[in-house]
């Protein structure tokens, strides 16, 4: 037990190390070769924060554990939309400018709604990984088309001073230590949440919802406490809602397409719900009807309690 708990510490603190490394390396490179610092914000750190949960769950997935795989990326999105928008409104309130978050808000309602209909039937098959996939690719098109046409995004703006302004061949080398990091450190958690899961006697899924859920949302709980700090509201809210839509469709299917997978009762019940109704709250709270989107600290703090509150729940009636 004491191995495996060693090697969940040991594991997350070299995930958000190198996962920190891989952002910056990527996003440096990417502005040396040109790439407008609106398209960094919203594909290359969405990529590079989403980059734990892609390893972690393509890794569980490959080994057999559906609910690690499924928790890990639900449980992110719970995480990143309670736990960490809600500390950082805590500690900053945020206000929404960016044209651009205003359209993936309701995109990310989309999103959550589709992937909700690919596992109705209890099962993520090879084909519906397919179709999470090609959302994918929809998404980035969009993506790519919003970061050439709108270049003077309130979002694009703070991109652009927080680029580091490395060398290209140093960015290049943290970008690949960080990926190969990225690879060994998830060797080394997921071999530790299964252990302790057994250990215990707890579904991997709500290992996956929990610890791992929250280590490897912990890039973007540091990235947007930062950005929130500093003013830059819009790439606070940008880390979760990138990180939220790639979690849904590129970690649930290139995990999908390693291994299709049988999706237990109550992530449909339970947590799938939670993460929808959370998603339609950030709507509610940010979408801005009546000029910028707003999430003050009460309305930080009810986001914090409702994670609480959904951790302590599955901590106590959440069995094997």
């Amino acid at each position: 037990m004491l191995m495996a708990i060693g090697a969940i510490i040991a594991g997350l603190i070299l995930l958000v190390w190198s996962a920190d490394k891989f952002v910056e390396g990527s996003a440096t490179t990417a502005s040396h070769f040109g790439t407008p610092p609106l398209l960094i914000g919203m594909v290359v750190v969405g990529f590079g924060t989403s980059a734990p949960e892609m390893a972690v769950s393509a890794l569980a997935a490959s080994q057999g554990n559906p609910g690690l795989a499924l928790g890990n990326a639900y449980g992110s999105n719970i995480t990143n939309i309670a736990l960490i928008l809600g500390i950082t409104a805590l500690l900053a309130p945020i206000a929404v400018h960016s044209q651009v978050m205003r359209k993936e808000l309701p995109i990310l309602i989309l999103v959550t709604g589709f992937a909700g209909w690919q596992l109705w039937d209890g099962d993520l098959s090879r084909m519906d990984a397919i179709g999470l996939m090609l959302a994918f690719v929809v998404l980035i098109g969009w993506s790519i088309y919003q970061g050439l046409r709108q270049p003077d995004d309130a979002l694009a703006t703070e991109m652009t001073e927080e680029v580091n302004a490395m060398p290209v061949r140093k960015a290049i080398l943290w970008l690949v230590v960080g990926l190969l990091l990225l690879i060994i450190s998830s060797r080394i958690l997921v071999w530790g949440a299964v252990d302790l899961a057994t250990t215990f006697g707890i579904s991997d899924l709500v290992i996956g919802l929990t610890i791992v859920a929250v280590g490897t949302s912990l890039p973007e709980l540091a990235s947007s406490i930062i950005a929130a700090r500093k003013g830059e509201h819009d790439l606070a809210l940008g880390n979760i809602l990138g990180s939220n839509l790639f979690n849904t469709l590129a970690v649930v299917g290139i995990a999908g397409l390693i291994a299709p997978m049988p999706v237990a009762p109550e992530v449909l019940t339970r947590d799938f719900p939670v993460m929808a109704a959370l998603t339609l709250v950030l709507f509610a709270m940010c979408y801005g009807f009546r000029g910028p989107g707003r999430v003050n600290r009460f309305e930080g703090s009810a986001l914090l309690l409702a994670f609480v509150a959904y951790t302590v729940y599955l901590l106590a009636f959440s069995g094997a």
